[in-house]
């Protein structure tokens, strides 16, 4: 058995995509990798899980690993099949992304590349999911490297709080553009959506969402946004407890 610490590399873009090839690149540096993503795109799945399903594992050869599977399921389900049916542990790190496109503020919500980081540490691991604010399927993921690299070694050295990941989220800048790192809170924003209506060859109306994203506190200097703008990696640290502690406070003395 090596000595290496145990790294699981997953993400919801797919197993195929360049974004978790260049995580998995990276991650070798540090420990052992094992890469278990789906066997295609589940953006926007969120915290979702199958269970009128079954799930199937084929192996690939993708990332030049010895254990990297595609999974049929989505991307909670990766790391819970991963710990529990390929690994049998829980591993030292888990990683997910690197997302093609951003998962800042609410975005966090519906991500699958964070809802795997979420799960992962839910089983207890440090988590780590990377985001890149970059859409397109030519994205460059290198001028992020050595911040990634920065946060993996921390991760691996520090004691992460039980139940925390961090939510990373890369500007889309050149190497020599992008200042550091900052932690920073989520900022308040929302998307403004719309349905907009489309007629398919029958006439028959088909519908895509569409919208706008908003940010309530454009003037705040303390977000994952305002980093963003600023040319910093921009780091959240996230749980899955979505407690509003401070009403549940003032709740208890009302009623």
């Amino acid at each position: 058995m090596s000595s290496r610490p145990t790294i699981l590399v997953t993400n919801d873009d797919g197993v195929f995509s360049p974004g978790i090839k260049h995580l998995t690149d990276i991650a070798k540096k540090f420990g052992d990798v094992v890469v278990v993503a789906p066997d295609k795109p589940q953006s926007g799945m969120g915290h979702a899980i199958t269970i009128n399903s079954t799930l199937r594992l084929e192996k690939t050869n993708f990332h030049y690993i010895p254990m990297e599977f595609a999974c049929s399921g989505t991307p909670v389900d990766c790391v819970k099949m991963a710990v529990n049916n390929i690994l049998k542990k829980r591993p030292d790190l888990v990683l997910s992304g690197i997302n093609h496109g951003s998962n800042s503020s609410i975005n966090v919500i519906y991500s699958g590349t964070m809802s795997a980081a979420i799960e992962g540490a839910l089983e207890g691991s440090p988590s780590i999911g990377f985001s890149l604010c970059d859409y397109a399927l030519e994205a460059d993921f290198n001028p992020s490297t050595k911040f990634i690299e920065q946060l993996i070694e921390h991760a691996l050295k520090e004691k992460m709080p039980k139940g925390v990941c961090y939510n990373v989220n890369i500007p889309k800048l050149k190497s020599d553009a992008i200042k550091g790192i900052k932690f920073v809170r989520q900022a308040k924003a929302n998307w403004v959506e719309r349905f907009d209506e489309r007629k398919d060859p029958y006439g028959r109306s088909y519908y895509w969402l569409t919208g706008e994203f908003v940010n309530f506190e454009p003037e705040a200097i303390d977000t994952d946004e305002w980093a963003l703008s600023q040319g910093y990696l921009s780091v959240v640290p996230t749980q899955a407890d979505l407690t509003a502690h401070v009403y549940l406070n003032e709740i208890k003395n009302k009623f």
